[in-house]
């Protein structure tokens, strides 16, 4: 049994946790598929390794030969002894130091300890020598860039050649001088009074270094930096025995030395992206990875988990992307009890190195890796050649292993793997960032892989794989009872290799199924384990994807099939859709999920390139993660989004089209993240997502399309309070309650303040009220939705809820509910403050269960403004109410103290006008001042007039009292003043003043009623002879003036002598002509100069295209073609036309000359069109206008419109040859008669005709003015 250590942390709650530390990510490493190969056989065992980056193949060297085999056909591509040629001996003893592909060359170079430097061709498998050393070759070290080579020789020498082994320099490994990058002493202090920590002073005097390690080979290790700028070298100190490394630039001039490291190990390997060179170090109580920067000083480090004694790093390997870090181990005594031979893969976030795997190859010697390397291409592929020849590649993947529960019991888990450690993260509960966890969970060997139990109600169980080949089960306790406990069954999985076992699912509570390698390379079995160690075997090709009921298996991790569990035989079938077809994805896919779109079972895949495939469609590609929740698909975008997609909504073409888009405004399925976030779970029913950024702080977010459609939820299942609480922490407007089903909301108000049971909470909803409808403008409905009707056409939203609410309320219990009913009133379209201060006013008694009246004002105050309170309490006409209000506001008693008494020393009446008056509500002021008799009436007029009420006064007046005809004649005036002088003669004549009624008649021009009231008072014949010539010249003078005949009407002016119409009436109208004409003009003329500058273009276009037709092969029978179906066009028209009438035929003639750009006649109606503005402008009665402004002296105005009509004549004059020109004249016969057969396609041929003739201008009409000019 193991003993469980649980370390639980204090589970700090919030809507955000961001962690300043940097760069975690909640994910583990998933071995997806290893090939292991045994064909290979050989003398000897391998002792240098590479990988081929074009083809993939292995180049392995031994003591022997070289070889570059294949692992994935077992096959061997090419071998070529070492020993025949020379190069090693045959009696074994030889060794390669180096060996590197050069893919430019098509060849492999290596190295052997006895000094030689051989090419292997790939393609013609010869060997040829380049150079040798005759002290002998340590170690042979190419720079990324494949352009130099350094050398260390036997005689602690680096020797730097091109890659056409040229020599460059040649050196000394061991310098006396630090390097150019040496150190600056600028004199702060001196090193004996600096601290040097628990060791003391005295540690400083006594700098003894330990020589390097027995079991340390002495040889020098080297290593590039990955721009290839740079290469440090490790070797063995020849004073102290210890190791030192140096670093040298690329022109092989030492840079910088370390600093003595106490205990300092072989291990050597510069971070490719990065400006680290990692390397070992044995401590007295522990060992450890340490990091170096480029001059030399240490820089971090991580303890690796074993003692000092117990293991030794044989090396040290960063993969391409410098995402992981190997750390190659082996035995230091075979006989140890506890001895490791093994790989361990280590990563790094917010400066915590975790152990993600450890690949344990066991005791047998022969089974430990001789050579290990990752792939130069795929930074995830890892390569391991054991001393028994036999290759295995491992392809890992990163994922995030998470409860895969989708109900509330479900607490959101993440496990994260940290050696012999399980960190685990309860994100229902609390959002704990890395490397802190909620709780830990303490095995006895290194974690290979967790996963989850697939059962309802009990996703919180989780079981880890070690690497020692056993499975560990924990249950968890209570909802809020976040420790596992290990469960008695123990399952062991026996395996020959590490990791035999892959793609592990907790099915049952005892039953487990994973995938191993099968008997051949290409082939995979299916292992159904149970604790009493029955492991039942079903072949299948290839990998591993999970489903509750059946296990969806990826062959290929393209093709898929069903293993199904739950059938009296498990079997293994292909899997198929609805419709038959086999389900398959057209590239391998790292991470999958089972999700349903529109009710139909689909697959989504994500590749390691962020393809998101549903099935073999594509759906977007610039996805980093993806995760599917209930009936959600959330993705984030390498475009730094985070989308929520809702997958019953959609079909597979949708779900395209929806990620293709960028959303609109309000899109609620859209939402900005940081750049690099991914997500690492979504709490199953609850609306948080868990994001990581790239620095690994997490963040919770509530993504709007999943808030929403819970909010939607609660809403038709009657949860207000639910749906409340969650959009007031989260901020959602409130009116959203109402807006997504007025009618329910209506209906149910009593529910609503039910639950609410809270009158902040009631208050809060009514104060939020706006008329917008929030589901239209914030937070549309989905596509799918019904649009919601307003159960109360015709009233405002606002003032339906109060309405309802406050009445609901009212009925309830209005004592309790008072201060919400209060809010009713007041939040209305039009405040009812006087209802609400009168119900506050009617407090004053004792009322039982009920708020007090001061503090309901108090809470009165806080809603409306003070003073607009107090003027509202005194449009009461309260004074108790006045002064209650002005006693809670912050007026100073001087100011309203003798205001209200004088107020009460008046009369009722007079004292309402007063009140009125003051508030400026002057129509109520006049009412109440009406009453007040006789005395007061000449203040109500002088009131009518300064805020115009003649209409109300009129109103509160019988027709027959004096009053009634002075306040008539009031209006009168007033009517005159407003140019109205016809109602003003209205006024008068009803209220019997025909003078005054005569006299607004006459300047009316209303002659008919002039005559009337003329014959009542009664005129005089001959003045009433007189009025009716007056009158009727007027009227005719006037006619004249509209309708622009200016001279005549002049005549008229001085025959009638009225000359008064002159300043009224003539001045102002040739202002106004003068105005249009010149508006009109400008008008004209941007249309004509737009029109002619497109007629270009077009007959451009035309003539290009006719020229592309005569350039064409076929031009005549595309000619004879164009010619027939015009023909029929036009002959098919004539059929239909022919029994119109003249009026249709107009129509129809119009339709074919369309000014809309790409029409077929578009260039004839543009010609038709240019014709009729000359036609226009060339008929303007300009002349007469001219005479009359220089007349009454308007000069300017005068010359300014004689130029542009000049200007325009002139413009259209010279556009005439450019629109009209003669070749085109003249290819068309005139039409000057209508010939006896005329028909309606002799009709359409003559418009068209007509179209190609210009316009005649009147060029012989004298309009000009000498005296303008």
């Amino acid at each position: 049994m193991f003993t469980n250590v649980i370390r639980e942390l204090h589970p700090g709650c919030g809507l955000k946790w961001k962690s300043v530390l940097q760069g975690c990510k909640m994910r583990n490493l998933k071995l997806l598929k290893s090939l292991r190969s045994s064909e290979l056989q050989g003398p000897g065992s391998p002792q240098c390794f590479a990988v081929r980056a074009d083809t993939g193949s292995l180049l392995v060297a031994s003591h022997y030969s070289i070889t570059e085999y294949d692992p994935r056909t077992g096959q061997v591509v090419t071998e070529a002894s070492l020993t025949a040629e020379g190069f090693l001996p045959e009696d074994g003893s030889g060794v390669v130091v180096g060996l590197q592909d050069l893919a430019e060359l098509e060849s492999a170079c290596l190295a052997t300890a006895g000094g030689d430097v051989v090419l292997f061709n790939l393609n013609t498998c010869q060997l040829e020598c380049f150079g040798s050393v005759d002290s002998g070759l340590t170690s042979m070290s190419w720079s990324p860039d494949e352009e130099l080579v350094v050398l260390t020789t036997g005689q602690e020498t680096i020797i730097m050649m091109t890659k056409d082994f040229e020599p460059i320099t040649e050196v000394g490994i061991h310098q006396d001088d630090f390097g150019e990058g040496k150190f600056i002493t600028v004199g702060w202090g001196k090193k004996e009074t600096q601290f040097h920590g628990s060791e003391g002073k005295q540690a400083q005097t006594h700098m003894y270094q330990n020589p390097a390690a027995v079991w340390d080979d002495r040889r020098p290790r080297v290593t590039w930096r990955g721009d290839g700028q740079l290469f440090a070298v490790s070797a063995i100190c020849l004073q102290t025995g210890a190791r030192k490394v140096r670093v040298w630039n690329r022109e092989g001039v030492l840079q910088a030395t370390s600093e003595p490291i106490n205990g300092l190990e072989q291990a050597l390997c510069w971070k490719p992206s990065g400006s680290l060179i990692a390397s070992t170090q044995r401590h007295p109580n522990k060992h450890s990875v340490v990091f170096m920067e480029k001059n030399g000083l240490l820089h971090g480090d991580f303890t690796l988990p074993f003692s000092k004694d117990q293991s030794k790093v044989k090396d040290l390997l960063w993969n391409s992307d410098s995402t992981i870090l190997a750390v190659w181990l082996e035995d230091i005594h075979l006989k140890c009890l506890h001895a490791v031979s093994a790989v361990q893969l280590w990563m790094v976030g917010n400066y915590h190195w975790y152990l993600k795997q450890s690949l344990d190859f066991g005791r047998d010697s022969q089974k430990a890796p001789a050579c290990v390397c990752w792939d130069p291409e795929r930074p995830l592929r890892l390569h391991v050649m054991t001393r028994s020849w036999t290759s295995i590649t491992y392809d890992w993947g990163y994922t995030t292993e998470r409860s895969p529960g989708l109900d509330a019991a479900d607490n959101a888990n993440v496990a994260v793997i940290d050696g012999d450690k399980i960190l685990v993260t309860t994100f229902r509960q609390c959002v704990v960032p890395p490397p802190m966890c909620s709780f830990e969970l303490q095995l006895a060997s290194p974690v290979n892989q967790v996963t989850f139990l697939c059962q309802p109600q009990r996703t919180n169980q989780l079981a880890a794989l070690t690497s020692d080949g056993q499975i560990s089960v924990y249950s968890q306790g209570g909802l809020y009872n976040v420790s596992l406990k290990l469960l008695e069954g123990i399952v062991t999985v026996l395996q020959e290799e590490p990791l035999a076992l892959r793609q592990l699912l907790w099915l049952e509570d005892e039953l487990f199924v994973g995938v191993s390698c099968g008997l051949l390379p290409t082939s995979s079995t299916i292992l159904m384990l149970r604790s009493s160690q029955d492991q039942e075997k079903y072949g299948v090709k290839y990998s591993v994807k999970n489903h509750v009921k059946s296990i969806t298996l990826q062959k290929k991790i393209c093709y898929f099939l069903h293993f199904c569990v739950d059938c009296p035989k498990p079997s293994v079938e292909d899997w198929r859709d609805s419709s038959g077809c086999s389900i398959n994805f057209p590239v391998p896919c790292v991470q999958t999920a089972l999700c349903s779109i529109s009710g139909e079972e689909c697959l989504l895949g994500l590749t390691d390139r962020s393809h998101l495939y549903a099935g073999d469609t594509e759906l977007a590609s610039n996805i980093s993660s993806f995760a599917v929740c209930n009936d959600f698909l959330l993705i984030t975008t390498h475009s730094h989004t985070c989308r929520c997609l809702q997958l019953s909504m959609l079909s597979v073409k949708g779900l395209q089209a929806a990620l293709a888009s960028d959303g609109g405004q309000n899109d609620e399925t859209l939402r900005r993240v940081e750049r690099g976030s991914r997500i690492v779970t979504v709490v199953p029913q609850d609306t948080r997502v868990i994001l990581q950024m790239p620095r690994g702080n997490l963040e919770t977010v509530h993504h709007r399309a999943l808030l929403l459609a819970q909010l939607r939820k609660w809403l038709d299942s009657l949860r207000f309070r639910d749906a409340f609480e969650c959009m007031r922490k989260l901020r959602i407007n409130l009116n959203f309650i109402y807006d997504h089903n007025p009618k329910i909301f209506l209906e149910n108000i009593e529910t609503v303040i039910t639950q609410l049971n809270s009158i902040n909470h009631i208050n809060l909803f009514l104060t939020e009220l706006k008329e917008e409808d929030t589901t239209s403008s914030m937070y549309p409905r989905p596509e799918s939705s019904p649009v919601q009707i307003q159960p109360v056409p015709g009233q405002k939203k606002v003032d339906v809820v109060c309405d309802a609410l406050r009445s609901t309320m009212e009925s309830m219990d209005p004592n309790r509910f008072f201060l919400p009913i209060l809010t009713a009133h007041v939040k209305k379209t039009v405040p009812e403050l006087e209802i609400a201060l009168q119900k506050v006013h009617e407090l004053r008694g004792e009322t039982p269960g009920a708020v007090s009246a001061e503090e309901a004002l108090k809470y009165l105050l806080f809603l409306v403004n003070v003073n607009d309170l107090y003027d509202h309490s005194l449009g009461t006409y309260d004074f108790d109410l006045v002064l209650m209000v002005a006693e809670k506001s912050q007026k100073d008693p001087k100011e309203y103290l003798p205001f209200l008494n004088m107020l009460k020393s008046l009369e009722p009446n007079y004292q309402r006008y007063t009140i009125d008056k003051h508030l400026k509500r002057y129509r109520k002021a006049l009412h109440h001042l009406s009453k007040c008799g006789e005395e007061h009436f000449l203040e109500a007029l002088q009131l009518v007039k300064e805020q115009k009420l003649y209409s109300e006064a009129l109103r509160l007046y019988t027709t027959d009292s004096p009053h009634y005809k002075a306040l008539s004649c009031a209006y009168a005036q007033h009517l005159v003043e407003q140019q109205q002088a016809e109602q003003a003669g209205l006024l008068l004549w009803r209220c019997r003043e025909p003078a005054g009624a005569l006299q607004a008649f006459a300047s009316s021009s209303s002659w008919r009623n002039a005559i009337c009231v003329a014959q009542q008072i009664p005129l005089p014949p001959d003045q009433l002879a007189l009025l009716a010539r007056d009158l009727d010249c007027e009227e005719a003078i006037l006619a004249l003036i509209t309708g622009a005949v200016w001279e005549e009407a002049l005549r008229l002016i001085y025959m009638h002598n009225r000359q008064d119409i002159t300043e009224t009436n003539l001045k102002p109208a040739l202002l106004d002509g003068n105005d249009n004409s010149t508006a009109f003009l400008e008008a004209q003329v941007a249309t004509f100069t737009r029109h002619r500058a497109r007629l270009a273009v077009v007959r451009e276009q035309k003539e290009k295209a006719r020229l592309d037709m005569l350039d064409c092969p076929d031009a005549e029978l595309y000619s004879e073609a164009s010619s027939v179906m015009t023909g029929s066009k036009y002959s098919h028209s004539n059929s239909r036309i022919s029994s119109r009438s003249s009026k249709n035929r107009r129509k129809a003639e119009r339709k074919k000359l369309s000014l809309k750009e790409g029409s077929p006649m578009e260039d004839r109606a543009l010609m038709y069109a240019l014709g009729e503005i000359i036609t226009t402008v060339d008929k303007m009665r300009v002349h007469n206008l001219l005479k009359a402004l220089v007349l009454f002296q308007f000069d300017k105005q005068a010359e300014k419109l004689q130029l542009a009509y000049e200007e325009a004549l002139q413009t259209m004059e010279a556009a005439v040859p450019e629109v009209w020109p003669e070749g085109l004249q003249n290819s068309q016969a005139p039409v000057n008669t209508i010939q006896p057969n005329f028909n309606t396609h002799t009709y359409i041929y003559a418009c068209f005709t007509l179209v190609l003739a210009p316009p005649k201008m009147r060029n012989g009409v004298k309009w000009k003015l000498t005296v303008v000019t």
